[in-house]
């Protein structure tokens, strides 16, 4: 195979990385895919830093070893844990990873008050804390752990009224100050529409998927790894669960509209 029309290997600790995979497809969508999602051990978020880092390393390995051409760590804890690590391993490889679009919500006029919603490591970890100090004269920046959320997302509720009940309680001490909200874990778009029907329709919510998916589309064209095909590309799905219904559940939210 040439190495233009291997695949991109997508990584996240769950399903929740499929939110990022959408955008990638969406704008390269004659490349392959390998899409892993360690459902197994996630969540991520409430993990060790060294726990994180380690598996992280080994599903990237795991990728490389099926032939990935370039990585995207699609998970905001993995990638404040071990995507520097990795580009020390493999500083020729087109590797990106995702951290909360604290940026444009932060940038936007009149000093807005930003509530950034992750998991407890992506909050706590030096990364995201170096980021908040990036844009903390631009606006009033408030971090959120959410422990159980992306469970939700896992076990396949996207909707449901006790997601519902949960987000309600998360969010009501914060609604009545704030402008947007920062997704900062990939699997919180799959709850966004609850999101914005809670918060209402004047809070702006922002998502760092398409900017990630536009940054490998860079990469692979710096490195000359895109690939020539006209035609649509595949994609595969694999889990440590390895369960078909966890295989499903990953198509499901893949063509989820």
């Amino acid at each position: 195979m040439e190495n233009q029309d291997r695949p991109i290997g997508v990584f996240d600790s769950g399903i929740g990385g499929i939110s990022v995979l959408r955008e990638l497809y969406a704008i390269m969508p004659e490349e392959d895919y390998i899409y892993f999602g360690d459902s197994v051990h996630a969540p991520y978020g409430t993990k060790t830093l060294a726990q994180v880092r380690e598996l992280t390393v080994a599903n990237v390995k795991e990728l490389l070893r099926q032939g990935a051409k370039g990585i995207v760590v699609a998970c905001n804890t993995a990638t404040s844990a071990a995507v520097r690590i990795l580009r020390n391993m493999y500083p020729e490889l087109p590797l990106v990873g995702i951290e909360p679009a604290l940026k444009p919500a932060a940038l936007q006029p009149g000093h807005p008050k930003v509530l950034v919603m992750a998991t407890p490591m992506t909050i706590r970890e030096e990364k995201f804390q170096r980021l908040v100090e990036q844009y903390e004269f631009d606006a009033d920046i408030i971090g959120l752990p959410c422990p159980g959320l992306m469970e939700f997302v896992e076990a396949g509720n996207t909707d449901g009224e006790d997601l519902r009940d949960f987000l309600e309680d998360l969010l009501a001490p914060y609604l009545r100050d704030i402008d947007s909200i920062v997704l900062g874990c990939t699997h919180y778009p799959f709850v966004q529409r609850v999101i914005q029907d809670i918060a209402g329709e004047r809070v702006r919510i922002f998502d760092g998927g398409a900017g990630t998916a536009r940054e490998m589309r860079r990469r692979l064209e710096l490195a000359g790894l895109r690939t020539a095909r006209a035609k649509k590309g595949t994609v595969l799905f694999e889990n440590s669960l390895a369960t078909e219904e966890e295989i499903e559940l990953s198509r499901f939210l893949f063509q989820k509209k």
